[in-house]
């Protein structure tokens, strides 16, 4: 069973989260309304030796309501390398985004709190960050592309395989892809291979060219 905490300061919907997540069969340990005492809570839950999978925070909390949660979980990441995070917004805001990415994907995630209404696709993003996947709401990988210059490094994808891309960057497995593209697995798997060849990404590990193609996708 997958550990979470979240932080948010609206009591309803911290409470609605707890219950969503617990009808879905996670573990809500721990509920927080700011962004210090997410810190604080983590910290005493490492020490007991009994870090959560994953936190689950807004974006903007107490005091200041401006980026609060954010910073807490950057703060944590650098921490606890292991941690999932996965950040809510109520609209894309890119340097919130991209500070979140800057090193790394694995098991990061950010949603707008709209997509908390879908509940089956919401909580499977929650256990998908808790297990080292990526979840990044669709919105937020098209306004992160929408800033890619004509000579970029992504000029030599084909508009296929800028969309395969675009879906890596969700999270989405190649199975996944294929099925919201409507093709073969087959089709994916070449599509993939063609980007890692076009980005310049030498033969490694599945997961971590995957990576690396996300996150050059997210900084072009």
């Amino acid at each position: 069973m997958r550990r979470v905490v979240i932080a948010e300061d609206s009591v309803l919907l911290r409470e609605g989260l707890t219950r969503l997540l617990t009808d879905r069969g996670l573990e809500v340990v721990a509920g927080v309304g700011d962004g210090d005492a997410l810190v604080r809570t983590i910290h005493e839950l490492a020490a007991a030796d009994a870090l959560p999978d994953v936190v689950v925070s807004d974006v903007r909390m107490p005091p200041s309501h401006t980026d609060e949660g954010l910073r807490a979980c950057v703060e944590l990441r650098g921490r606890y390398p292991q941690l999932g995070v996965l950040v809510l917004s109520q609209f894309v805001e890119e340097r919130y985004a991209s500070e979140l990415l800057a090193n790394s994907t694995r098991g990061v995630g950010y949603l707008l709190k709209d997509r908390v209404a879908e509940v089956r696709e919401f909580a499977d993003a929650v256990v998908r960050v808790a297990e080292g996947g990526t979840a990044l709401d669709p919105e937020v990988v098209q306004q992160l592309f929408s800033r890619s210059r004509k000579g970029d490094v992504l000029a030599n994808l084909t508009p296929r395989e800028r969309e395969v891309l675009g879906l890596m960057a969700e999270g989405r497995t190649n199975a996944a892809v294929a099925k919201q593209l409507v093709v073969s697995d087959g089709a994916v798997e070449k599509h993939v291979s063609n980007i890692f060849l076009k980005l310049g990404l030498a033969q490694s590990s599945e997961d971590h060219r995957r990576v690396l193609a996300v996150l050059t996708y997210l900084n072009s």
